[in-house]
């Protein structure tokens, strides 16, 4: 037998139709995930004046605004604890959502020199992008913890829950941006798209008012909107205000859950076409 019939050959061939996840396949390419969020954190903040410190700004000054107009201004009810922190403590979540479903997208177009040439799991690229999202996220709560301690908020038991709600964040945000990034490799108009898109979801989101406005049932249908659920579990668990999120709670992983399954396989269907189309 020749040395060449030894050599073991691995033939890639573009899949068709519905696709198995292959989740197997990412824990091979782990290290790729590690160097694409280093890549993602130094591209956000690279030949910036204040760094890392828009991590903690953007959420802080929306809501300082926020305290302003719906605090002062409206007399918006928050529950029993001062509307600052009210506020501040479902923007940290927010933001983490927010800025990991903005970039996303645009971070699989702008890797079209990589997918053209290379091979390897393409979602790679979105669920870094999310994960990178983790560092403004610690950050923007360690200034929380600060907030917490000047108002003399002394979080009880139910903080056990958040390494929980944090996942949900995050199966959220993965779900929506791999649905979004499949569909802007196709149609580019889903970045012109995203600034509305995310305004109108934050003022959908419990965010400057409190979902203790809505009676039930209407309470536990708001958690249609995953991100009601994962806003309102941040401040009954950090805060202890409102009531705890329940049947809210539950409707909202479902559905996070149900984004983040049907997300991954719409992905995997359409990524054959990327490297023709992107």
């Amino acid at each position: 037998m020749s040395v060449a019939a030894r050599v073991p050959h691995i033939r890639i061939r573009p899949s068709r139709g519905w696709v198995a996840l292959r989740v197997a396949e990412l824990w091979e390419y782990r290290e790729l995930f590690y160097f694409l969020m280093w890549r993602d954190i130094k591209v956000r903040y690279k030949q910036t004046f204040l760094g890392a410190l828009w991590a903690v700004l953007q959420p802080f000054f929306t809501m300082v605004v926020f305290s302003l107009f719906f605090g002062r201004l409206a007399k918006m009810p928050s529950d029993g604890v001062p509307y600052p922190i009210f506020a501040y403590t479902a923007l940290v979540p927010w933001m983490f959502f927010a800025n990991g479903v903005s970039q996303a997208p645009s971070r699989l177009v702008g890797s079209a020199n990589l997918i053209n040439k290379v091979y390897f799991p393409r979602v790679a690229i979105p669920v870094a992008t999310i994960l990178a999202g983790l560092v403004d996220f610690v950050l923007a709560f360690i200034v929380l913890l600060g907030m917490m301690f000047f108002y003399g908020i002394v979080p009880s038991v139910e903080i056990a829950w958040l390494p929980l709600l944090l996942a949900l964040a995050l199966i959220t945000a993965l779900g929506v941006a791999l649905w979004l990034s499949a569909i802007n490799v196709q149609y580019r108009d889903v970045i012109h798209a995203m600034p509305f898109i995310v305004q109108v979801w934050l003022f959908a989101t419990p965010i400057a008012y409190p979902s203790s406005l809505l009676p039930e049932p209407w309470r536990t249908v708001y958690g249609l909107n995953p991100m009601a659920g994962v806003v309102e579990g941040f401040r009954w668990a950090l805060l202890g205000s409102g009531q705890a999120p329940g049947g809210m709670m539950w409707v909202s992983a479902s559905i996070a859950v149900a984004l983040l399954v049907s997300g991954a396989f719409y992905f995997r269907r359409m990524e054959r076409r990327f490297a023709d189309v992107i």
